[in-house]
């Protein structure tokens, strides 16, 4: 479990120390505060299109953003990665961008995922959500993949990460997943 420090901030958002917000709830055996994080300029759209930038261009990148996993190869080929239930969509294919299914408003992120992922040894696995389909994506960064992961949970305490998912009630084939906006 990861610890907080009481001089850190909140990890629910206020923008309160640790120690002046949630801490007393924690030690009085409450849950912690669902306090919605102000509002942010945070827009997924926005992160993807930077991905999408990148991967037109062939340009290999990576980077982290909140509990999301950006990435693209020298192909042009690029991923968006959730960490808290391992989701995943493609966003570009061969430098062109695939028209992916993102709603946002100020409290929630809804995507459509297609896929869901797993790191086994030294090789990143992606299974469909349609057809429940496995394959390995060769020359995906595994490395840096797993880093991020650790860095995102240390980052954020399981109950913040249990707040941060929702299943949206119309899924079918794939989860759509209501992501709580706590950056």
């Amino acid at each position: 479990m990861t610890k907080i420090g009481r001089n850190q901030p909140c990890p629910c958002g206020s923008g309160k120390k640790y120690k002046h917000c949630c801490l007393p709830l924690v030690q009085a055996g409450k849950p912690m505060a669902s306090t919605p994080a102000p509002a942010t300029s945070f827009s997924l759209r926005a992160e993807v299109a930077k991905l999408q930038a990148a991967a037109e261009n062939k340009e290999k990148i990576f980077f982290e953003s909140g509990v999301f996993i950006l990435f693209s190869d020298d192909k042009g080929d690029g991923w968006l990665l959730e960490v808290v239930d391992s989701d995943a969509v493609q966003v570009t294919k061969a430098g062109s961008p695939l028209d992916i299914e993102i709603v946002e408003n100020e409290e929630t992120i809804e995507v459509n995922w297609t896929h869901s992922y797993s790191l086994q040894d030294r090789s990143f696995f992606l299974t469909t959500y349609k057809d429940k389909t496995s394959a390995e994506l060769r020359g995906a960064p595994c490395q840096q993949i797993r880093a991020a992961i650790k860095r995102i949970r240390k980052r954020y305490t399981p109950e913040v990460l249990g707040m941060i998912h929702v299943e949206s009630a119309n899924s079918e084939d794939s989860p759509v997943n209501e992501i709580e906006q706590k950056h």
